[in-house]
């Protein structure tokens, strides 16, 4: 008789257990935000990054009453921000705004780090997509990515193009599109985008996977682009191919940004924010601030921004592996 009254016990016990949690999942969705917000941006402010983290700020703020900030930490390839981020409380008022690839690369590249790239984050809004496009000088005799594979086998190790460093996301577009055409690209790295930019101009190498700075140069005549690294066509360029049509299948190297939180935020909170940052992004006035930008709104459920950021960190991983890439 005890027995089947400490089993029943039990049972209650267990069902109350599980009232109470369900309650304070609920009330965790529903009371969220109880204070300012924090985003953390691993990039200086300026950037198309910083600015489209500011753009979700402006808007979740309105929308849910309370102040929405942006704070920049960068610093060590983006694991100053990353880590700050992993160790906070996971209650979703500490929030994440990263690219993929930055975070992707710096998980590959720096040792030691006191956080996981997938493991210590919960997943919980993609914001903005935006193609990096491959761009050569006029002078070099390629009209398609097709035909530079071609050039650069005709001319082993001759081919140069530049980069804003190495492991930067353009060092690695490239070395996949090398390993994917078994072809060689002699690698200049250069301290950031805009030298980069200007050296091609120069005709000082021949060809670069450039971000959508160089779209005004290829409108002006001063660069050609040959394709965009994305999967499908960009409504920015519609005109410029994808590499995958360009005689490459299975290039997809896109730019990216996104939301995460420390792991353990509740499902209902990361939810309540994805909700949130999606509405934002149908807004017109918000597709024209990120258009200016060079981004595409790309909403996304939290379950598919984290397949995602994990592939991508597959992937890099495998590149900076396979390319021998070291931190400069």
């Amino acid at each position: 008789m005890r027995v089947k009254c400490f089993i029943a016990w039990l049972a209650m016990f267990a069902a109350a257990s599980a009232v109470l949690a369900q309650a304070h999942s609920t009330s965790s969705g529903q009371g969220y935000p109880s204070k300012p917000v924090k985003i953390i941006v691993p990039f200086p402010p300026g950037g198309s990054a910083d600015a489209s983290a500011r753009i979700v700020a402006e808007k979740t703020s309105e929308e849910w009453k309370q102040p929405v900030l942006v704070e920049n930490k960068p610093g060590a390839g983006t694991t100053i921000a990353a880590a700050f981020v992993a160790s906070a409380a996971p209650d979703g008022h500490v929030l994440y705004l990263t690219g993929p690839i930055s975070h992707a690369v710096s998980a590959a590249l720096y040792k030691d780090l006191s956080y996981d790239a997938v493991s210590s984050f919960a997943a919980v809004a993609r914001v903005a997509s935006a193609p990096f496009i491959v761009v050569v000088h006029p002078s070099v005799k390629a009209n398609s990515v097709q035909e530079l594979v071609e050039l650069a086998r005709a001319r082993p190790g001759a081919l140069t193009y530049a980069s804003s460093g190495s492991g930067a996301a353009p060092h690695l577009a490239a070395e996949m599109l090398a390993s994917l055409t078994g072809t060689k690209f002699v690698h200049v790295p250069f301290r950031g985008t805009a030298p980069a930019l200007v050296a091609l101009l120069g005709a000082q190498v021949d060809f670069q996977i450039a971000d959508v700075a160089a779209i005004p140069h290829v409108r002006a005549g001063k660069l050609r682009a040959l394709a965009v690294t994305t999967a499908r066509r960009s409504a920015l360029v519609p005109e410029i191919p994808t590499v995958a049509e360009s005689g490459v299948p299975g290039f997809d190297v896109p730019s990216a940004t996104g939301i995460l939180a420390p792991a353990g935020t509740p499902t209902d909170v990361v939810a309540k924010i994805n909700a949130s940052i999606n509405r934002a992004l149908a807004i017109e006035e918000v597709r024209q601030r990120l258009n200016a930008q060079g981004f595409e709104p790309a909403p996304a459920t939290p379950e598919e921004f984290g397949a995602f950021l994990a592939s991508e960190v597959r992937k890099y991983a495998k590149i900076i592996r396979e390319a021998g890439v070291r931190i400069d």
